[in-house]
């Protein structure tokens, strides 16, 4: 698995980072929580403040193209994200799987 960041900003009237990036794999698709501990541990931040949004993987390509947003802090997040994608971006815990 390997990342290439195409774009990376800084968004101050939100609070955040907004990561777009480019992933290319062998085998199946990596899973949202394999891509965000790789997210997390590439850009330093915690898992808790990354929400991992739009994900698009054309058909037959090893390749996924997709945004991350990275907050400052956990009020900014819950105040901006809707609960739905913190859910959906939340790390599993040890004995859920």
């Amino acid at each position: 698995m390997e990342f290439q960041i195409t774009r990376d900003y800084r968004n101050e009237l939100l609070n955040r980072r907004e990561v777009h990036f480019t992933l290319t794999h062998d085998g199946a698709t990596p899973s949202r929580a394999q891509i965000l501990g790789k997210m997390s541990a590439l850009m330093n931040a915690s898992e808790h403040l990354i929400v991992l949004g739009s994900m698009k993987k054309q058909f037959g390509m090893m390749e996924l193209r997709g945004v991350a947003r990275i907050y400052d802090d956990e009020e900014s997040l819950k105040r901006t994200e809707r609960d739905y994608l913190v859910k959906r971006s939340a790390p599993r815990a040890a004995g859920a799987e």
